[in-house]
């Protein structure tokens, strides 16, 4: 039996949050959302075609009409337009009608495109978060916002667009390479640093069985983030004012991002924006030294940078 977690949209319940150790109870979930008469289309990238493309496909085809697989290159460098119309294109060829469904399967970058896309194919088609990373599952699979870079520029175009359901396949994160798991940690960490100092001082306290990646506590803490998430989401759902919560570390974050040209990692900066957020916030004694040294250090032991280089 998986945990389930709702998010309202407009006090009214909008989608589930289901969190499993595989994708065993897929078929099962996406029954009750009845695409037995639909189309879905799997949109991946590379890294998770392969190592869950066949699998999901296989799950879906167990309760769906028909199911295709679009891969596109792995890497922020492809949240474009181009690959969108990409999409937009298979789709086409295969006849995909309104009526039909997309599926989200990765990390950050393939949840905001498919999201995006499903915003927009034949002014909107229903589709559903699968994220297999642990940025994807702590932060950006909830709350609806989707979108893509525009000539480098971060998120310049976008649409918010509820997903249908979100399922968590908490065992993926054994699959992630270490760099990207700790890239991840950084949005697991600002949810505590934001609004509850309980789950900071669990995350510290767990430290050597998240760095074990131990599904128990990697359930616990994916399901807390999440708590967080909603919590705010629910309250603001279009970033008009608590939402911008979310967003701290993310101003000096994207703009690192961009200055490296995108060489680091997306979680990566935003640490380096926390630290940098903490820093302007101890200079007009908000914060005090010691809660800025805090904040800075915390990310050492998770392999997160708090400096960087060669930017001005």
């Amino acid at each position: 039996m998986a945990n389930r977690m709702t998010i309202n949209y407009e006090k009214k319940p909008c989608y589930d949050i289901v969190f499993a150790r595989d994708f065993s109870l897929l078929a099962e979930e996406l029954t009750d959302l009845g695409v037995s008469e639909r189309k879905v289309a799997v949109i991946c990238d590379s890294n998770t075609e392969r190592l869950f493309g066949q699998e999901v496909s296989g799950e879906l085809q167990k309760c769906c009409q028909k199911v295709i697989l679009h891969a596109f290159p792995a890497g922020e460098a492809n949240k474009t337009l181009d690959t969108v119309r990409e999409i937009y294109r298979h789709l086409i060829e295969e006849k995909f009608e309104r009526k039909d469904m997309l599926v989200a399967l990765g990390g950050g970058v393939v949840g905001d495109i498919t999201g995006f896309a499903a915003a927009t194919y034949l002014r909107g088609v229903d589709f559903i978060q699968i994220p297999t990373t642990l940025i994807a599952q702590s932060d950006s699979s909830i709350g609806g916002k989707t979108g893509v870079d525009f000539d480098g520029y971060k998120n310049m175009v976008g649409a918010f667009n509820m997903p249908k359901l979100v399922y968590m396949n908490v065992g993926a994160l054994k699959e992630l390479d270490d760099r990207q798991f700790y890239a991840g940690f950084a949005e697991v960490m600002k949810h505590g640093l934001i609004r509850d100092a309980a789950f900071y001082e669990w995350l510290l306290d767990h430290m050597y069985e998240i760095h074990e990646r131990d599904l128990d506590v990697c359930e616990e803490m994916v399901m807390r983030s999440c708590g967080v998430k909603k919590l705010v989401v629910e309250k603001d759902p279009k970033e008009q004012g608590e939402r911008a919560l979310l967003n701290f570390g993310h101003t000096i974050g994207h703009a690192i991002e961009k200055a490296k040209n995108f060489e680091m990692l997306h979680g990566e900066c935003i640490a380096l924006g926390m630290v940098a957020a903490a820093f302007i916030s101890w200079k007009r004694e908000n914060l005090s030294m010691e809660e800025y040294y805090e904040v800075r250090d915390m990310f050492v032991p998770f392999d997160l940078p708090i400096s960087v280089e060669d930017t001005d």
